[in-house]
């Protein structure tokens, strides 16, 4: 099944409508009774410039203990996640033997997870999910996929847990980056690479290492985590969500692209098309992160109807 899907708009109604509401409110009241500050307006979605800590959104040299523990993740994942061991992962995880249940399931198993790598919330990792997606649904009511994406985005991180492995923190979340080539400088941390046993292979230290250009990020090995579990996850399952929702889940972690603007040699013209809406979706992935918690059972119902309509009611894991 093909899903057709307009690109992305960033002017129009939509802005006029929420200058609107600005001048009315000092915050935005979503369904879930999720409420969103109103600091900073971009494209029609009104941010907040902290996050729950006080410091500004990825802000990975904040002195607090938060940042201690956000660099020693960095630095062990930096060191381990190499081209053997994410081409080993990758073929592990694709045998989807660790458990079967529906997406709302898994939804529910997230608040067992808080990721250490996160610099801007502690809090359970379903209510970062709801409040993304509330957030775009808000925005975007006519994109039901996009809504389910920041659903869908971090199930992945489930990796954590004993039925899926129970993988350290540094084989699950934080940033991603591309194994096989040479470790771009706009990764954060990037001098714990040094120690990476990649770092000095002379087949991987090059700017194209075992790629070509523009050979796309289909077929680059990228470190191994939540994203591309998650991706192989829905594909295999049969999802009919649009190639842009799967390359949402993919690729949401790649800041050193979609942030930075590195490794784009990488990349095609397909890729180049749905960067376009990971750029909509980072917004609402990182500026919705809230003290503010989302009402789950009053969004339930709605959720659980995308689910139906995108995904089967059992999928392997």
């Amino acid at each position: 099944m093909t899903i057709l899907i307009e690109q992305p708009e960033f002017v129009g109604s939509q802005v006029d409508q929420d200058q609107n509401v600005q001048e009315q409110s000092n915050e935005l009241v979503l369904d879930g009774g999720f409420a969103v500050p109103k600091t900073l307006q971009t494209d029609g979605f009104v941010a907040p410039e902290i996050n729950s800590f006080g410091h500004s959104f990825r802000d990975y040299d904040a002195e607090s203990e938060r940042q201690k523990s956000v660099e020693e993740f960095y630095r062990l994942q930096h060191i381990n996640q190499t081209y053997d061991f994410v081409k080993g992962m990758r073929e592990e995880y694709a045998k989807l033997d660790k458990a079967e249940m529906s997406i709302w399931e898994c939804c529910e198993l997230l608040n067992e997870v808080v990721d250490e790598s996160d610099p801007d919330l502690d809090e359970p990792q379903i209510q970062h999910l709801l409040q993304s997606a509330e957030a775009i649904r808000k925005d975007y009511p006519d994109e039901d996929w996009l809504q389910l994406t920041a659903l869908i985005h971090d199930l992945g991180k489930v990796l954590t847990l004993p039925q899926f492995g129970e993988l350290p923190q540094w084989a699950v979340v934080g940033d991603t980056f591309p194994l096989g080539c040479a470790f771009d400088k706009s990764n954060v941390h990037h001098k714990y690479f040094k120690e990476n046993p990649d770092y000095n292979n002379p087949a991987y230290n090059t700017k194209n290492g075992v790629y070509s250009e523009g050979c796309g990020l289909d077929n680059v090995v990228i470190s191994w985590g939540h994203d591309d579990y998650m991706y192989l996850v829905a594909k295999e399952n049969g999802t009919t969500l649009p190639s842009a929702g799967l390359f949402i889940v993919r690729y949401h972690s790649f800041y050193p692209l979609h942030k930075e603007g590195a490794y784009t040699h990488l990349m095609n013209e397909e890729d180049k098309e749905n960067l376009k809406w990971l750029h909509v979706f980072n917004k609402y992935d990182l500026y919705s992160k809230s003290k503010v918690l989302v009402d789950v059972e009053k969004v339930k119902p709605y959720y659980l109807s995308l689910i139906e309509k995108y995904f089967p009611a059992k999928l392997r894991w």
